[in-house]
């Protein structure tokens, strides 16, 4: 799909995912015009979010800027206000086993190569808060010297920042390094908000996926979806009056509409638990963890517990560690995670649960990009306007595909491990 032609600041998405680094910063007054992602079911699902964006389903090792300059049909002199990613960090995780010698740590040394060739005014690079531990603590302070290196400034001290303190009822630390050309202004770190929401406004509008015998099947059924009750879900929603601009736009900020259906259930296909799975996730307190599955359960007045990608066969099996209901004795569906990270009701993730809960797992929160992304706007003292544009749907297929699939369609050899069961 053809941009549309407008003078916002441009960022650049390294390691983009499926998007929610990128939707923070369209929702604040960027525009993505290119996304760099290797594994090519995330770069489909990417591709049907954002029409508007070049996404290029390739390792950035095999990138320079003058190809991503060539691929957002930006010319040579014409400004990148900010680079964003988040390289793979299983080197860095508190989870499971660690080791700098990883070669995905190595994607670090290359996002800064990448700064260094693109030149932006600004980049955020976000991580895992195990990058500030002792083992790791060598390798970032090479990082930010590297960065020092090639011309930039960093706010100092880096912080690692929770989510929760953003706007969405999460506990997901983070580290965010931002940084700055040595001729500009730093930005700061946005300020905590007063008070976050609790899992219970964030899903007591959805209605329960069990009530509904297709979705034992499919990933969406078509509903007639109550009025929300809560200000967070009608944010979600697309509905809120708060914070609405002067041209009317309701929970969408300053990124571009899309054309929904605002009664269609997405992402939420069950899990067929045993008899056995449902009582012991019934008698677990909520707040507790059930002590066999070790599954979360959500307090419906506190917050959920971080959201996990899960593992791939590597580990023994597929895996998605999805916290229990508050209510129902089930794991919570995709869109309720989804809810649960800040991800607006339009936008979609994989039909599967195993795909869909690692792209939300492996995701920054729209709400707390979007803080960052203000952050660098008032730096470079730009006031950001809503386009009067709205975005065409997506290929629904871009959603359903598996690895193979999505890898023929972009026409490269799958980097990533296959998963058979297209409804899993």
């Amino acid at each position: 799909m053809k941009r549309a032609a407008n003078n916002r600041p441009i960022a650049i998405d390294l390691f983009a995912g499926a998007g929610g680094l990128a939707l923070g910063f369209e929702q604040a007054g960027f525009d993505i015009p290119v996304a760099v992602e290797i594994d090519p079911v995330h770069a489909a699902v990417h591709q049907f979010n954002f029409p508007q964006c070049e996404t290029i389903p390739h390792s950035v090792t095999e990138m320079t800027g003058k190809d991503i300059r060539t691929a957002a049909g930006l010319s040579a002199g014409r400004k990148i206000a900010a680079v964003i990613g988040g390289a793979p960090c299983q080197g860095f995780s508190i989870m499971g086993p660690r080791s700098r010698s990883d070669p995905r740590n190595a994607l670090v040394k290359e996002f800064v190569r990448l700064v260094g060739e693109l030149r932006p005014s600004y980049f955020v690079f976000e991580n895992v808060k195990g990058l500030t531990q002792n083992r790791n603590r060598l390798f970032l302070q090479e990082t930010v010297a590297d960065m020092k290196a090639i011309g930039y400034q960093l706010i100092t001290p880096w912080k690692v920042l929770n989510a929760c303190d953003y706007g969405i009822p999460q506990n997901r630390e983070r580290l965010f390094l931002i940084g700055a050309k040595s001729n500009l202004p730093l930005p700061s770190y946005p300020v905590p908000l007063p008070a976050q929401p609790t899992c219970q406004e964030a899903l007591e509008d959805l209605p329960d996926a069990e009530t509904f015998d297709v979705l034992k099947r499919v990933s969406e059924v078509k509903t007639h979806l109550p009025q929300p009750t809560s200000e967070y879900a009608a944010l979600l929603r697309c509905v809120s009056t708060i914070g609405a601009h002067a041209d009317g736009q309701s929970g969408w900020h300053y990124g571009y509409r899309r054309q929904w259906d605002r009664n269609q259930l997405t992402n939420s296909i069950r899990t067929n638990h045993s008899v056995r799975t449902r009582d012991r996730f019934a008698t677990t307190p909520p707040g507790k963890r059930e002590p066999i599955s070790h599954f979360f359960r959500l307090p419906p007045d506190g917050i959920c517990n971080t959201l996990r990608a899960g593992t791939d066969s590597a580990r023994g099996s597929f895996t998605s560690p999805r916290p229990i209901h508050y209510r129902y004795a089930r794991c919570i569906t995709v869109r309720e995670m989804a809810r649960l990270h800040g991800f607006p009701d339009w936008f979609r993730l994989h039909a599967t649960k195993w795909h869909g809960a690692r792209q939300i797992g492996n995701s920054v929160p729209p709400p707390l990009s979007r803080a960052i992304a203000t952050q660098i706007l008032q730096a470079l003292k730009y006031v950001p306007t809503s386009p009067n544009v709205t975005l065409p749907a997506g290929d629904e297929r871009l959603l359903t595909m598996t690895a193979e699939a999505a890898a023929r369609y972009w026409g490269i050899k799958s980097p990533i491990r296959q998963r058979d069961r297209l409804v899993s």
